[in-house]
């Protein structure tokens, strides 16, 4: 069996939105492969995510990460604390990327990102919203 991957709170969110854009080329092509090629694939919804209270899969390659850390860490601290608990989440949860899914549709509403990504240097440019959007407007179908 494929062990979990591992996501800080925050990034539950950042794979919701992720648009090919990243830190680094080497952080792009972690994400990219995390993103596209396994969590939005045929299988991605029964795929199995880990909360994780420090440095997680997707920071692995990151050049802000500083051993478990962040250079920025009262930024991403105050990240992972909000959607923490707009997402009903603590450490050590696992949950398929189905179920995450559900959550940020019934637990973060359209317009919300603003306020609980506030600090994230990627919400002002809209990708995480339209893929809440979408995510939204897939389940009204």
């Amino acid at each position: 069996m494929t062990p979990p991957l591992r996501f800080r709170p925050h990034h539950f969110l950042c794979a919701l939105g992720y648009e090919g854009k990243g830190y680094s080329e080497a952080f792009t092509a972690n994400m990219s492969a995390i993103v596209i090629g396994r969590l939005r694939t045929d299988a991605g919804d029964d795929v199995q995510i880990e909360v994780a209270e420090a440095a997680d899969d997707i920071c692995a390659p990151c050049p802000k990460r500083r051993d478990l850390g962040c250079a920025v860490q009262p930024r991403i601290d105050r990240l992972d604390i909000s959607h923490a608990a707009a997402l009903g989440l603590a450490a050590g949860d696992t949950l398929s990327w189905r179920d995450a899914k559900a959550r940020i549709r019934t637990r973060v509403a359209p317009g919300s990102l603003g306020q609980l990504c506030a600090g994230c240097e990627w919400e002002p440019l809209g990708l995480c919203e339209a893929a809440l959007l979408r995510l939204h407007a897939d389940h009204a179908k």
